[in-house]
């Protein structure tokens, strides 16, 4: 954190070192007091932080430099996690490999155990929309096969 700080010319105060303690032990950061929640700000605006995600999913990490400069860049790498379009072809390799059966949501679930529900259900509808995949049912018991639904 002292060569991240020279680097930016910046200084760091007592809240700040909580701030970054909570995200690297990936906890939240509370609401009270205010303060913390301001530094969190403040961090991210200087760049030792990173936002992963939006609104109720948003996730912190501590920044790329940080992980490099303790020699641990594979654990940054794990702790962003994959891009957009790489989740989507894990999992429709994983649908494509299950082609005669069909996969369900809660396996395509465990394809991506970083990704809430909600989120892999956003993939397989751009999926979908690609015509890559289609499902078969309407409840949760529906499965999901390789192709358009023709």
């Amino acid at each position: 954190m002292e060569k991240i700080g020279q680097e930016q010319m910046a200084s760091f105060m007592t809240e700040d070192f909580l701030v970054l303690d909570l995200v690297h032990r990936e906890q939240p950061i509370p609401a009270v007091p205010p303060e913390l929640k301001t530094r969190l700000k403040y961090l991210i605006d200087l760049g030792v932080i990173e936002c992963i995600g939006v609104g109720r999913s948003t996730r912190h990490i501590l920044c790329q430099k940080y992980y490099t400069l303790a020699g641990k860049s594979g654990v940054y790498t794990r702790k962003r996690g994959l891009d957009k379009e790489t989740n989507k072809e894990l999992l429709f390799k994983h649908i494509r490999s299950n082609a005669k059966s069909g996969s369900k949501l809660d396996e395509l679930c465990q394809v991506l155990p970083a990704l809430s529900r909600r989120q892999v259900q956003k993939l397989t509808k751009e999926l979908q929309d690609q015509g890559q995949i289609h499902f078969k049912g309407k409840t949760k018991s529906s499965l999901w096969f390789p192709g358009s639904n023709q």
